[in-house]
């Protein structure tokens, strides 16, 4: 290629992502807004809410502030976590740092009985690249709401949980398997993105390491007597990327090569590969989990290797169940703050990832709206997205963020037909999911 340097990637076309941010600002235009049949909390409520939101906002844009100028990654939030304790003790609100299992892990609690709502902040950021999935925001947005809600005391408990290691570390699993959710009826939450959105999907995903063993031998004098192990990483390999032409969508697998041998001279007798399974259906990702496991196993068997393998060497993540009835009343809220949170199916489904909020979500009634920080096509993940969650748009997105969030909370404990509602749709979904044993045969 003329003028192009031989040590420099070529840059992907945008031609795709630029078809798609067309597309999806002609549905978004095209899109009825989202609606609610449900009164949720009375006006007097709802006024208090909003000046107590007034009141606590700027401390929550501040948090969200701090925790971007100094990221800290899973398991290691010491201080943010301890950044949100002091400020709740500002407030007048005790929290217990280092509850359900985790160091990193906070609860505080305001109110008294049922029903009780849980309100979820994650505040872990990426390695090497910050908060460029914008748990600042999350975070920020979390607490506002919280406080606000502290200040107005609606009927029932409002539990506050930070959340560690959403990055990877499953910290919501090993929370609930601790029992931080046995008594919750509901759970909300937000995520920044590029666009607002009521309901987007999060797809299931599981890791699989494998590490196969073969024999040692002079590559050159005696390749005869080794049994590569690298081998069967690249036969493992090449058989996840046939399998990928035969996948439904939304499913994917992607892998790395975590050790490929010493020595080009000596034939690998260790070689290691890791792969993220990811599908949008629990049973779903069952069936890929055992198709994946079986060309894992065939490799070892072409090459003469032994084989380990290792599945969710962190928790498994699960698919979001959206519960509809209550991400249309934070929609109807964000309405009020001037955001149009669309439906599902307006911005193209591929744009998603991963959350351990999935297996909250299967546990209880929850929500995980998306709140937009960024311009459309910026994608998480990237500089770009981490500079915006700290910038004036992640502020705002706090705000409106703990608005939406107190507001839908007031709503559910306010509203008995409305929580009558949201339960009734979890049941007809299938109800609460046993989720560590979903895996139990792979």
């Amino acid at each position: 290629m003329v003028g192009h340097d031989p040590a420099s990637p070529e840059t992907p076309s945008r031609a795709f992502l630029d078809a798609a941010a067309r597309e999806t600002a002609a549905r978004a235009a095209a899109a009825e807004p989202l609606t609610s049949p449900h009164d949720g909390a009375p006006d007097m409520l709802r006024r208090r809410v909003s000046d107590a939101l007034e009141a606590v906002g700027p401390d929550a844009v501040a948090l969200s502030r701090a925790l971007h100028a100094d990221p800290e990654v899973a398991f290691t939030e010491h201080r943010a976590a301890a950044a949100v304790a002091a400020l709740l003790d500002r407030h007048g609100v005790a929290a217990d740092v280092g509850v359900h299992g985790l160091d990193t892990a906070l609860r505080a609690e305001t109110g008294s009985g049922g029903p009780v709502v849980a309100v979820l902040a994650e505040y872990d950021a990426l390695p090497g690249i910050g908060h460029a999935c914008g748990h600042n925001v999350i975070c920020g947005a979390a607490v506002g709401a919280f406080l606000a809600l502290a200040r107005t005391r609606p009927p029932g408990t409002v539990r506050l949980y930070g959340t560690p290691a959403e990055e990877g570390g499953g910290g919501k699993e090993t929370m609930a398997r601790a029992g931080a959710f046995d008594d919750v009826d509901a759970a909300v939450m937000l995520h920044p993105f590029a666009h607002d959105v009521a309901e987007h999907p999060f797809l299931g995903r599981r890791r699989l390491d494998v590490v196969y063993h073969g024999v040692a031998a002079h590559a050159s004098a005696q390749p005869s007597m080794g049994r590569n192990a690298l081998d069967a990483v690249v036969l493992g390999y090449q058989g996840v990327a046939m399998l990928r032409q035969h996948l439904p969508d939304p499913d994917r697998v992607h892998g790395i090569v975590t050790d490929g041998g010493s020595a080009p001279n000596v034939v690998p007798d260790r070689a290691a590969a890791r792969y993220y399974l990811r599908s949008q259906d629990p049973d779903a990702l069952h069936d890929l989990a055992t198709r994946v496991k079986a060309i894992a196993i065939g490799a070892a068997a072409m090459t003469g290797c032994g084989y380990e393998l290792t599945w969710d060497a962190t928790p498994a993540y699960l698919p979001i169940r959206h519960n509809r009835t209550l991400a249309a009343r934070w929609a109807v809220h964000q309405a009020e703050r001037g955001r149009t949170a669309l439906p599902r199916g307006v911005v193209p489904e591929s744009e998603t990832g991963s959350t351990d909020l999935g297996n909250v979500s299967l546990r209880v009634p929850s929500i995980h709206p998306m709140i937009a920080v960024a311009e459309p096509g910026t994608s998480l993940h990237t500089p770009a997205f981490a500079t915006a969650a700290g910038g004036p748009a992640g502020d705002a997105a706090v705000r409106d963020g703990a608005a939406g969030l107190a507001h839908t909370v007031a709503d559910l404990l306010a509203d008995e037909r409305l929580r009558d509602a949201v339960a009734a749709e979890f049941a007809e979904d299938g109800g609460a999911v046993d989720v560590p044993r979903l895996f139990d045969d792979v």
